[in-house]
């Protein structure tokens, strides 16, 4: 409250990244510079509201934002930041209405008035797509597109940051325009890379010339090899997860020294700048998605130690020297380490994660609480203060924290049924939305992978209705944008209960295969499945596990364990007898040699024999799980 409130009576009705923090109650002069003139500044910070519990004002905003906001004027906005602050926010808040109290529309989530401003908002961004490569311009003028006088060269993420509001948008809306313009972006910048599989920081999107050629995981790429992974989780996608893991084998060959990552030239992987970046904190929390725990740990606790010495992250940070670095030793309160603290506790269950979110806690209060908000570091080596407070402290910072010390709240999933972590909604209440496993954009707006199911099997059902298949084709329904269509049982097969639309018919993941989650249906008799690394041949570490019982989902959440396959009766018995039969066989012929043989021996190995059974039981059952 301390820092929302000035933010809001300070800066409405003008959309910025930062707000002044020194001068006096809350009427702060809005004589600084913004991005565009525009009663947007709640985006950012509305959605903390409903993560905070703070229902009412969750409210009070989100009908100001309905009332007063209008993207048809004439000025020119980032297209970058406007998609994950405003786009982001917007869905983000669409998709939580529902537990904010809000009347919603009948068909919700696939309706409604946060959802209608947020596909305006993305509209006026499309012009900047339209380039012969597909990726877009940086800015984009909301009244008239792009200025014939715009610059060409923007930076890596700026390209390859759009998949996870795009995408959503399509699927909620049955408008595939978006998640088309994300697509094209990426394939375009994926055809960029070096020979040695690097991307460098600025390419000019008209000759696909790159200008910076230093390759790293920070500030101009970050975000981009984050929505890969991210992207892969929420929409199933196996192209966008086996592009981020190709990259990963390029980042760890040429840029990971001692579990630091450094700058290199992207076409020789010659290490162009030694220094950490403080938005390259993020990285070890993404780790931790893909079940890269043992590296995430040990990277995380370099940059931990950093922390330690400045009581905040420099934005750079000399590795060689253990220092800051000239004119960089600024810490604006950025989220990413806390994020990636967030993650790996969820994780690992491991405390040191809650130590951080304390020290972070005392640093904040101590070194940065003014009467008008929370103030940037200057300076962490004297922590003298700047005049400003950046809008991702309240977006992300704040939020993370909370997150942090919150695990049960309804974000994480894994509530029982009844306690308000699920919730129905599509036609008729038919879908089961919000039973976890929520996917955070890059400013922390967390969007429901189960609503984009939900709305896409809408959408489907509906053109089959209207329209009947083509001449020719079966009666089926159509899949969402990038899932296979269903597969019908193959000779010898038995015949089971048919899958969601969207989804192959269920079998056990074979070596190398990935089986993603899909969520917002209810009938799906299968018990659990598990979202594998397909560049490994059996599922890693952190997967995500949804747990059916009956017809009703009953359990999603973040696990750390070894998982298993999904073995049918038929598989079972042959994985046992292949592995168990020579065991089995020498097991029999030594039982009958000491049965033959009458005394004690006989009694102490039938004990032994019985134990050894047992485990051989237990071990099956554990399987069948």
């Amino acid at each position: 409250s301390h820092a929302l409130y000035p933010y809001i009576h300070a800066l409405y009705p003008y959309i910025h990244t930062s707000m002044p923090v020194t001068l006096p109650g809350y009427f702060c002069n809005a004589s600084f510079l913004f991005l565009f003139q525009l009663r947007t500044m709640f985006f950012p910070p509305n959605v903390s509201l409903k993560v905070l519990g703070n229902h009412t004002e969750f409210q009070r905003v989100a009908s100001l934002l309905q009332d007063t906001v209008d993207f048809d004027i004439d000025a020119n906005a980032s297209v970058f930041e406007t998609n994950i602050r405003v786009v982001g926010g917007l869905l983000s808040a669409h998709l939580l209405a529902g537990r904010g109290g809000m009347e919603l529309e009948p068909g919700w989530p696939c309706s409604g008035p946060l959802l209608r401003m947020a596909e305006d908002a993305a509209r006026k961004l499309l012009p900047a797509f339209q380039t012969p490569s597909g990726m877009p311009y940086g800015t984009v003028n909301l009244l008239s597109g792009v200025s014939p006088t715009e610059t060409p060269v923007t930076c890596t993420a700026g390209v390859g940051t759009f998949i996870l509001e795009f995408a959503t948008l399509s699927r909620l809306t049955g408008d595939a325009t978006f998640e088309k313009a994300a697509r094209q972006a990426l394939r375009a910048l994926w055809k960029t890379r070096s020979d040695i599989g690097l991307v460098g920081n600025h390419i000019n999107i008209l000759s696909l010339k790159w200008v910076a050629q230093d390759a790293g995981i920070g500030a101009g790429v970050d975000s981009y090899f984050e929505y890969l992974v991210k992207g892969a989780i929420m929409l199933q996608d196996e192209e966008l997860l086996n592009m981020f893991l190709e990259y990963d084998r390029a980042i760890q060959n040429y840029t990971r020294f001692d579990d630091w990552y450094l700058w290199v030239q992207m076409h020789r992987g010659t290490v162009s700048m030694p220094v950490f970046q403080s938005l390259e904190a993020f990285w070890p929390g993404l780790q931790s998605l893909l079940g890269n725990l043992d590296s995430a740990v040990r990277t995380f606790q370099n940059y931990y130690s950093v922390w330690r010495q400045f009581g905040g992250l420099p934005e750079f940070y000399s590795i060689p020297q253990g220092y800051t670095v000239d004119k960089r030793e600024g810490y604006p309160l950025r989220p990413e380490l806390i994020e990636s603290a967030m993650y790996l506790f969820r994780a690992t269950g491991d405390h040191t994660y809650l130590q951080l979110g304390l020290d972070a806690l005392e640093s904040i209060e101590k070194i940065t609480r003014t009467p008008c908000g929370y103030a940037s570091v200057k300076d962490v080596r004297d922590h003298a203060l700047d005049n400003r407070m950046e809008s991702f402290f309240l977006a992300e910072t704040i939020k993370y924290l909370y997150l942090l010390f919150d695990p049960a709240h309804f974000l994480h999933g894994g509530g029982a049924e009844g306690d308000g972590s699920w919730e129905a909604g599509g036609e008729d209440g038919q879908c089961v939305l919000g039973a976890g496993g929520f996917i955070f954009n890059t400013e922390a707006h967390p969007l429901d992978p189960a609503a984009l199911h939900c709305c896409s099997q809408h959408a489907a059902e509906r053109r089959a209705l209207t329209q009947g298949p083509p001449p020719g084709q079966s009666q089926t329904q159509d899949p969402p944008p990038g899932l296979s269509q269903p597969q019908g049982p193959s000779p010898g097969q038995s015949q089971t209960q048919d899958p969601p639309p969207g989804l192959s018919q269920p079998q056990g993941p074979s070596p190398g295969q990935s089986v993603f989650l899909s969520s917002g249906w209810r009938r799906f008799n299968i018990k659990k499945i598990c979202v594998a690394d397909s560049a490994l041949n059996s599922p890693a570490d952190g997967q995500l596990i949804v747990s059916w019982s009956g017809d009703q989902l009953s359990h999603l959440s973040f696990y750390n364990m070894s998982t298993f396959d999904i073995f049918s009766r038929f598989r079972r018995f042959q994985y046992f007898f292949l592995h168990f039969w020579p065991f089995l066989s020498m097991l029999s012929f030594l039982l009958l040699t000491v049965y033959l043989s009458p005394g004690q021996e006989t009694l102490r190995f039938g004990k032994a024999f019985r134990e050894q059974t047992e485990l051989v039981t237990s071990s099956e059952d554990l399987m069948s799980e």
